[in-house]
């Protein structure tokens, strides 16, 4: 390996400005002639404080640390609002935090812009009352139909101290990553690349989902202009050549299942075009300008694409090589340019899928990995196939993982922290981390009963003790969409267990063990439950427990949750929610009728 071939590149489709700034809005009492003045210095400061914490702890998806932006003045009254608004829409901020020790005029100096998500910290402190302009401002936002979330300290603090307390930190930070996704998103694309595949509801794009929850809008393209592109080279042939050869060097082909299998010239040919389809994809997605240079000067924009999907099977798949290769290294956060952030394609074009795959990527900037929930295995059904008594957080029963597509290679689980497994974000990722990737990954020839035309599947097995939480957006009639999510860990079993269990199914896609965590009621009774209650055949995985952050992001989207595992001290939603009865999840689904879509 060199020392240049797996360096950071972070060249990738970011710029200036195209990330939304957090605003920082200190609110004072507005009475001059002693009052205003004597808390100044100590409002100014509080917003520092805020600002300090987020960019010092969050992340942009290229890396960089969060920008704050402060408004030039305190604001006492509705004029020094509504400067702030001017100078906030300059700034391109796209939340805003509200922050104060004292009493203020509630509702002339709130935040008034109804797509921005917002929250309002009220210092808790007996010199001023902070916390009764937090009750008042809150109340004046449910009354005027504009959501906003309430943070406030547990233990009181001196008038002095500037200090964030940990709990209102958890939610700061909270509210700023869920937000700052919602901000992000918008305007962005959903290509399709393709229609529907073999009946998937999720692959029946349902536009006014992404343009009235997620601010997006849907781009399309048939798969014959894969064709076209592969027929007429539209593609950056020098980049081919440098594709290619990294992909022979990288990635190994693994065993061979079928009785008639394809001669290596023929499987020589399958691997040029399913490189030629992965930079394809790519500058579907995100435009390339190199083919501006090639006069192509429309091919080379792209559809500005944060997210896409790809129909394959059948159409495709019963004659050309299958989109597993270019799903997986799309997905994964290297490829042949180096150490990058992760284009997130959906496998047969299920873009509610794709959709969990952006929350979870927006708010963890990491990669995710698509699969099927394909199995329950119980505990007496493992030990009756192979002998074995689970032990360990199998103990209860697992559930398969695994899918064909785009499984980012991320999710073999080799880049380790610490001695154990992580997934990174791709600053922080190791050309070690990245060798070990391709070195657990084998690229089996495409089982033909299932993929007519050939192709490479990527084969890798998980490695077990990593927290990761899976999600999944369903859409109901008369219901509208609804999120589940599920915390839990990956899952080794012994070599030759895994092997009886795999060779049931299919030995040449990657596998990922998993196991939920249980709460003993509804949904997450058991395992077993917790499979029979999910919604679709496939789900997203997200490195970590990021439950509650999922839960802060549905319900600034307006997203109802029907099913999770988190504990309730850890769900925060906007402060009108709980006007909206005292069950949590009944309370979600009656606030989110009440309001509807974020831009609906």
């Amino acid at each position: 390996m060199s020392e240049t071939e797996f360096t950071v590149n972070n060249n990738h489709r970011w710029v200036k400005g195209d990330f939304p700034k957090v605003g920082i809005r200190p609110v004072i009492d507005g009475r001059r002639r002693g009052v205003r003045e004597s808390l100044e210095e100590q409002t100014i400061n509080l917003a520092r404080a805020a600002a300090k914490l987020i960019s010092s702890n969050l992340k942009y998806p290229d890396g960089n640390n969060v920008e704050c932006v402060l408004a030039d003045t305190t604001i006492g009254g509705v004029t020094e609002a509504a400067l702030c608004d001017e100078k906030f829409k300059k700034e391109g901020v796209g939340i805003t935090l509200t922050v104060t020790p004292c009493w203020c005029y509630g509702s002339e100096t709130i935040d008034m812009d109804p797509l921005r998500p917002k929250a309002i910290w009220g210092f808790n402190g007996t010199e001023r009352p902070g916390a009764v302009y937090l009750a008042a401002a809150l109340a004046g936002h449910s009354q005027k139909g504009l959501p906003a979330f309430g943070i406030y300290g547990r233990h009181v603090q001196d008038a002095g101290d500037n200090t964030v307390p940990e709990d209102v930190q958890e939610k700061i930070l909270r509210f700023v990553k869920a937000g700052l996704a919602v901000s992000y998103m918008k305007g962005k694309s959903y290509l399709s690349m393709g229609s529907v595949s073999m009946g998937i509801a999720g692959s029946i794009v349902n536009e006014d989902f992404f343009q009235d929850y997620l601010g997006m809008r849907n781009e399309y393209i048939d798969m014959s202009e894969f064709n076209r592109r592969l027929n007429e080279e539209i593609y950056d042939k020098e980049e081919f050549r440098k594709a290619l050869a990294w992909t022979k060097k990288w990635c190994k082909e693994g065993r061979e299942t079928n009785t008639l299998p394809k001669s290596a010239a023929e499987k020589e040919k399958d691997w040029e075009t399913v490189v030629k389809m992965t930079l394809i994809a790519r500058d579907l997605m995100v435009g390339n300008p190199r083919l501006k240079e090639m006069d192509l000067g429309e091919e080379a924009m792209g559809h500005n694409a944060i997210l896409a999907g790809f129909q394959g099977q059948r159409q495709w798949t019963d004659h050309m090589p299958n989109g597993d290769f270019m799903e997986a290294i799309l997905c994964s956060s290297f490829d042949w340019n180096g150490i990058r952030p992760p284009y997130l394609l959906a496998t047969e074009n299920d873009s509610l899928n794709g959709a969990s795959m952006l929350l979870g990527y927006l708010l963890t900037n990491t990669t995710q990995m698509f699969s099927d929930i394909r199995t329950y295995w119980s505990p007496e059904a493992i030990e009756r196939v192979s002998g074995y008594k689970s032990t360990g957080h199998a103990e209860n029963g697992i559930i398969h993982l695994i899918n064909s597509g785009a499984s980012a290679l991320d999710f073999s689980c080799r880049q380790k922290e610490n001695g154990k497994p992580v997934i990174k974000p791709f600053w922080e990722i190791t050309s070690e981390d990245v060798e070990a990737c391709l070195e657990a990954t084998s690229w089996p020839a495409a089982v033909t009963e299932y993929f007519r035309g050939g192709g490479f599947s990527s084969q890798f097995d998980t490695l077990g003790g990593m927290p990761i939480t899976i999600s999944r957006i369903n859409i109901v009639k008369g219901l509208g969409p609804v999120l589940q999510m599920a915390e839990g860990w990956t899952v080794e079993l012994p070599e030759d267990v895994h092997e009886i269990l795999c060779e049931r199914t299919n030995p040449t896609w990657p596998t990922t063990w998993y196991v939920p965590r249980l709460t003993g009621q509804g949904a997450f009774a058991d395992v077993y439950s917790v499979m029979a209650n999910w919604g679709a055949n496939h789900c997203a995985s997200s490195y970590g427990h990021i439950g509650a952050d999922i839960l802060t992001l549905a319900s600034m989207l307006r997203i109802p949750v029907n099913m999770h595992n988190i504990a309730v001290e850890k769900i925060f939603r906007p402060s009108a929610w709980s006007a909206y009865g005292m069950d949590p999840e009944g309370s979600d689904y009656r606030a989110c009728k009440v309001y509807g879509p974020l831009y609906g």
